[in-house]
């Protein structure tokens, strides 16, 4: 299947959701235009199963927050266990690492900060 064949929705898929801890939060910043912004670390473990056999998964994954998912996080503490969805970005122009820019969170251990 080539990608002309492939529906808009196909092509355009790219959603990520994770629940982890927070490793590290950056002080909250602003970009020129006023656009309150979050950087943050999540990370996760847990016991995945791969071709029939369990397997220890721990991950780290830079994230951030944009907007009001920034004025979120900026009361959140490192150790809070947060359920993130967004989508995966390049870092920069010039490093290809992904970044989990985040459109969803849920404050997991009973906060009723999420969204």
């Amino acid at each position: 299947m080539n990608k002309e064949t492939l529906n808009q929705n196909q092509i355009a898929q790219n959603e990520l959701t994770i629940v982890g801890s927070i490793i590290e939060l950056a002080p909250l910043r602003h970009t020129p235009a006023g656009v309150p912004v979050l950087n943050f670390r999540i990370g996760h473990t847990s016991e995945q199963m791969e071709a029939e056999v369990p397997r220890k998964v721990e991950v780290e994954l830079a994230a951030v927050g944009l907007g009001q998912m920034a004025m979120l996080l900026k009361g959140a503490k490192p150790g809070e266990t947060i359920k993130a969805t967004g989508f995966l970005a390049a870092k920069s122009a010039n490093s290809k690492q992904p970044v989990l820019h985040v459109n969803k969170i849920e404050f997991v251990e009973g906060i009723n900060h999420g969204i």
